[in-house]
């Protein structure tokens, strides 16, 4: 890899994987997509329940946003649908083993699907290079996934909406603050160090 190639505008960490051919270009997409699907899956096994809450405390969403940071706006897109369409169809890698539509957090999924996108389309400006701008990425894509979350929680459980807040939002705040400080810190280091080696 030429360091010219490194800090090009519009890039994400997962296109500094070489790829020599079109093919091979797919073939890697493919891999990315389902390693994405697979570790948000794995990460959705970190479930620590919340006293009150129908909605645990898990990696997922750390997973999803750093799936759309790192593959990209497209390519995460289609790893958190393929996470999506497989939980959905059965497999039991929702929030602590779960699947199937319509539990009371199935709201949240759909959210990651457009909270990894949006990151995807942040990184791609650079939104994933320095410790502020990931932290200002990691917190859209997480209002994102609970603009969403939130909601169908209310619906999905007959809570009122404020009822729907204080069970599946407030208590998440001060997690949620600390994966954005892991992010804050993770992502410009790896950039920093495929700046190294390229």
């Amino acid at each position: 890899m030429s360091t010219a190639a490194f800090p090009r505008p519009g890039a994400v960490l997962a296109d500094l994987l070489p790829a020599a051919t079109a093919s091979r270009a797919r073939v890697r997409d493919a891999a990315l997509v389902l390693g994405g699907a697979a570790l948000t899956g794995v990460s959705a096994q970190i479930a620590v329940p919340v006293p009150g809450s129908p909605v645990p405390v898990t990696g997922q969403t750390f997973a999803a946003l750093l799936v759309g940071a790192s593959l990209g706006a497209g390519r995460g897109l289609l790893s958190l649908a393929l996470y999506a369409l497989v939980g959905m169809a059965g497999v039991p890698w929702f929030a602590g083993g779960a699947s199937g539509a319509g539990g009371a957090t199935f709201g949240y999924v759909l959210g990651m699907l457009l909270a990894a996108t949006a990151v995807g389309a942040l990184a791609r400006r650079g939104g994933d290079r320095g410790a502020l701008r990931t932290a200002g990425t990691m917190a859209a894509g997480t209002t994102l996934i609970y603009a969403v979350g939130v909601p169908y929680l209310a619906l999905s459980t007959g809570m009122s909406f404020g009822q729907a807040l204080a069970a599946g939002l407030v208590p998440f705040l001060l997690g949620d603050a600390l994966k954005a400080a892991l992010a804050m810190g993770a992502l410009p280091t790896a950039w920093k160090l495929a700046g190294r080696r390229g």
